[in-house]
């Protein structure tokens, strides 16, 4: 249970941990959100545990990329986003090498393959859940995206803009 600090601690007691990844989020239970409070404990643990590296699947509207969301999306999200945004500003904080990924409107078909990162935080668009899954994975070995936050679209779904800079894992 990510909402509980002793559990998360625990659980990441024994081996060394090179990583941890978190996609925590979803439908509050119980009045509680995860996005802040999950990902704090587990960031916090992560510290405690000496972990390497932290990945963090946020979202586009977090943050700086607050301005790539519509008005419309940005008043339905707008609590979920408050959320993100502490658990990244928490993550960045903490002193672990991290990666903060940022992915726009989440589909659930296959992946395409079109996927890409850019620091832009003014694009956005929307990417299938198996891409994501496949920067999260590429993102474990590289170097290149250490202590950066980066948004995540497939460069076929974007909503407007198609000249941005793109990041090479």
């Amino acid at each position: 249970d990510a909402l509980n600090l002793a559990e998360v601690e625990q659980a990441m007691q024994g081996e060394p941990i090179g990583a941890v990844i978190s996609t925590i989020g979803g439908l509050p239970q119980d009045g509680r959100r995860a996005d802040y409070l999950g990902n704090k404990n587990l960031i916090d643990a992560a510290v405690k545990a000496g972990v390497q590296k932290f990945i963090l699947v946020s979202s586009i509207g977090s943050g700086d990329s607050v301005v790539a969301l519509p008005p419309q999306a940005l008043q339905a999200l707008s609590e979920v986003l408050v959320e993100k945004e502490k658990a990244e500003q928490h993550l960045i904080a903490s002193g672990l090498t991290y990666t903060i990924i940022r992915p726009g409107g989440l589909k659930s078909e296959p992946a395409t393959g079109n996927a890409v990162l850019t620091p832009d935080p003014t694009v956005a668009g929307s990417i299938h859940r198996a891409d994501v899954a496949e920067l999260v994975c590429r993102c474990l070995q590289s170097e290149r995206v250490n202590n950066r936050v980066l948004s995540a679209v497939d460069q076929q779904m974007l909503y407007g803009q198609s000249e941005f800079e793109r990041v090479e894992i």
